[in-house]
């Protein structure tokens, strides 16, 4: 797959800135802590007067302003708060007392005019801070106009990373669908837009999960009855075979990109979790038991796998060391407990529940043991994982029929969107890391 180049210019830049007991069945909430910051968006600003410029700067508006309501950190003002200002936005002249009026803490400024080249465009976008009356950071972009989004995604990142927040907004989403008639690996931007095929072939493609780096996607391809291991290298059009004993499946990159878990079930009665190095060589068994252990993830600081298991009769939810020690069980209160994901904040873990036939997901807090029901409904609520900066959620779910598709959800269950809708959509894996 050819990976369009983006021109980047920064113009100026960034000042400053063991068994657990007693565990709570129910928790109203988790606690971030930190209150969302006001943040002013006037319309963008066409530079000249083609209609290229002045819709670009409308959609480029509309797209940061959506990006920062998605953050869950800054909450743009509402559009009727603009009507008040006292005078036009000039962006050589700003008097910020008009925007400390409508009770923004930051101002947004961009402007839009055409490139030099035929078929590109300019935006020059620039952070203040309303209350000290200062310039934070400013960056500008040199584009063809097919590139509107990402240019958008990418300013509203600087934002985030002003602010010491991962960069969510660039990041990919790789999931499995069937539109096209057969299993194979998709890969899509954050918000469900630009969908774009990323295999081609006979066998079906599943589980895929993101390298550490954002730049390989491992994932299981099944031929008939076998299904083996394989690691993508999506910017560069080709695959690696990593594992092709027995069935293989389930892999999962470690944060610090070393290391590769994935389940394989040498003996068909049997499923164990081996560990190795992230290019898929020398692995080795970490789980021993006779029951079926699966679904790894991996903590934060890459020392720790919480994975599912049923040796204790039902499926449930333990963290065992990296060398497969240490294995304790944190899931209690129900049957069933499924398909773990450690947040990158490495305090919560989200997985599934089911009571009946009904499959919903949970936040389980490691530090106060309190859970949390992010979902509610009779559906199947299934395969989560977190966002970069732990604030969303990724999952599959049948509720609105038939077919599953690909939903987000924030940290506390507000705000479900539904990203995906051709076809069925299923194994969602965000990236770490933005492209």
């Amino acid at each position: 797959m050819k990976k369009t180049t983006l021109g980047i210019l920064l113009i100026l830049a960034v000042y400053g800135s063991g068994l657990l007991h007693g565990q709570v069945e129910v928790a109203l909430r988790i606690r971030e802590g930190v209150p969302v910051i006001p943040v002013a968006i006037p319309a963008f600003i066409a530079a000249d007067s083609s209609e290229q410029a002045q819709a670009a700067a409308r959609t480029l508006r509309d797209i940061v302003k959506a990006d920062l309501e998605y953050s869950r950190v800054f909450k743009p003002i509402q559009e009727t708060h603009y009507r008040y200002l006292r005078r036009p936005l000039n962006p050589d002249q700003i008097f910020f007392k008009d925007w400390d009026e409508l009770q923004a803490n930051l101002l947004i400024v961009g402007q839009v005019k055409r490139g030099e080249q035929e078929g590109t465009l300019q935006f020059e976008g620039k952070i203040y801070d309303v209350k000290s009356e200062r310039f934070i950071a400013g960056k500008s972009y040199t584009a063809e106009s097919g590139l509107v989004r990402l240019v958008a995604h990418k300013f509203a990142d600087e934002l985030m990373m002003v602010y010491g927040e991962p960069p969510v907004f660039t990041t990919k989403i790789v999931f499995c669908s069937d539109r096209d008639g057969n299993w194979e690996l998709y890969m899509m931007d954050y918000d469900g837009h630009n969908q774009t095929r990323l295999t081609f072939n006979t066998k079906e493609d599943y589980m895929p999960a993101w390298s550490a780096d954002g730049r390989r996607i491992a994932y299981t391809a099944y031929e008939g009855t076998s299904a083996k291991l394989y690691i993508l290298h999506p910017f560069e059009g080709r695959r690696d075979l990593v594992f092709d004993q027995g069935t293989s499946f389930s892999p999962s990159f470690s944060p610090d990109g070393k290391w590769l878990a994935f389940c394989s079930q040498e003996d068909p009665s049997n499923t164990d979790i081996y560990v190795a190095s992230s290019d898929g060589r020398n692995p080795r068994r970490i789980t021993f038991s006779k029951a079926a252990d699966t679904a790894p993830t991996w903590s934060p600081t890459n020392r720790e796998i919480a994975f599912t298991s049923d040796r204790l009769g039902t499926p449930q939810i333990f963290i065992m060391d990296r060398e497969g020690s240490n294995v304790r069980r944190v899931s209690f209160g129900g049957r069933y407990h499924d398909g773990p994901a450690w947040a990158p904040t490495g305090d919560r873990l989200v997985y599934v529940g089911r009571v009946e036939a009904v499959f919903d997901m949970y936040v389980l807090d490691l530090r106060s043991n309190e859970i949390m029901k992010l979902t509610e409904g009779y559906a199947r609520n299934e395969l989560p994982c977190w966002s970069p900066d732990g604030r969303h959620i990724l999952f599959q779910s049948n509720r609105f029929g038939s077919t599953n598709q690909i939903f987000s959800i924030d940290y506390d269950g507000k705000n479900t969107r539904q990203l995906t809708s051709k076809g069925q959509n299923k194994l969602p894996d965000w990236a770490r890391k933005s492209q």
